[in-house]
């Protein structure tokens, strides 16, 4: 006979631990097991279409296989409203919680996410909300406040219209002596959604040193559908050569004006002053006529 305990309070003692140890893990274990979903059918995540204006409505399912209450936390984004912040889950039951999504007057048509967020046992899961805005897809897109700073042109693109674009720029600058740059066609890494404006560079690292210059940009966008042009002049002027030019005009300049002051002032001291020739001129007269009477 095989001997599993040496004693009988030794096979008590061990068991009453394992015990606990079950016991002190039952409750993460279960409060692990919590879950949220979409109420109804099998659905990985929420989806709706509407119009702008309207109020679209569903249902959230909170499902507690465990054996203690929960107190779950809900949070949702974008234009979604739930009919409560939390709810409190019995064991081994379920609570479903309604939701409404309301979509603005005046959004254009596209794509839209949110999300519903619930928290409880120190997890949080999430489900995803994906919302199909219709209308007629009118695409327009415009470019914009061109400049040229330092060595690189800056530009901002705007989507007016209501899809998203991905736009393609080509670059052109035209200089006195002809082009000083010329870049095709190439598709942006960027994805502009309606109404949404986007500031942009492009790199001109061999900009000319001496030169004046019309740069253009051009924008397409829905398979060339959609185009757009806009452009400003820039002046390239070396400054450090001009100002020291400018520098050495004047210094001859006051360089001149000094040797002309010099020169006068030598004149001057070999001339005799008029008022001396004047006083000379006035004795003689006056001995020449008491000689005469």
């Amino acid at each position: 006979m095989r001997v599993l305990c040496p004693s009988l309070s030794t096979c008590l003692v061990s068991l009453l631990g394992l015990f606990a140890l079950l016991v002190a893990g039952t409750p993460a274990a279960a409060d692990e097991g919590w879950s949220v979903a979409p109420l109804g059918a099998d659905r990985p995540y929420f989806y709706a279409e509407g119009t702008p204006g309207t109020v679209l409505e569903d249902t959230l399912s909170v499902r507690n296989p465990t054996t203690r209450p929960l107190d779950v936390r809900l949070t949702g984004s974008g234009w979604l409203t739930l009919a409560a912040p939390g709810v409190d889950v019995p064991a081994r039951t379920r609570a479903d919680v309604p939701f409404t999504v309301r979509i603005p007057e005046g959004t254009p048509p596209g794509d839209r996410t949110a999300t519903i967020s619930a928290r409880a046992s120190g997890r949080t899961e999430t489900v995803r909300v994906r919302l199909r805005v219709g209308g007629p897809r009118l695409p327009a897109l415009t470019v914009e406040h061109v400049r040229v700073r330092g060595d690189r042109i800056a530009y901002e693109l705007v989507n007016r219209g209501t899809t998203d674009l991905t736009p393609t720029l080509a670059v052109h600058a035209d200089g006195l002596l002809g082009p000083r740059l010329d870049r095709p066609p190439r598709t942006l890494p960027v994805r502009l959604p309606p109404g949404r404006r986007l500031a942009l560079t492009e790199p001109w690292s061999g900009r000319p040193a001496f030169d004046a210059v019309d740069v253009r940009l051009t924008v397409t966008a829905a398979d060339g559908t959609v185009r757009d042009e806009a452009g400003t002049s820039v002046r390239f002027v070396p400054w450090g050569g001009v100002t020291g030019a400018v520098a050495a005009l004047s210094a001859g300049a006051a360089l001149l004006g000094v040797r002309r002051l010099r020169r006068r002032e030598r004149r001057e001291r070999h001339e005799e002053p008029p008022c001396v020739r004047a006083e000379l001129t006035t004795g003689s007269d006056e001995r020449l006529t008491g000689a005469m009477t």
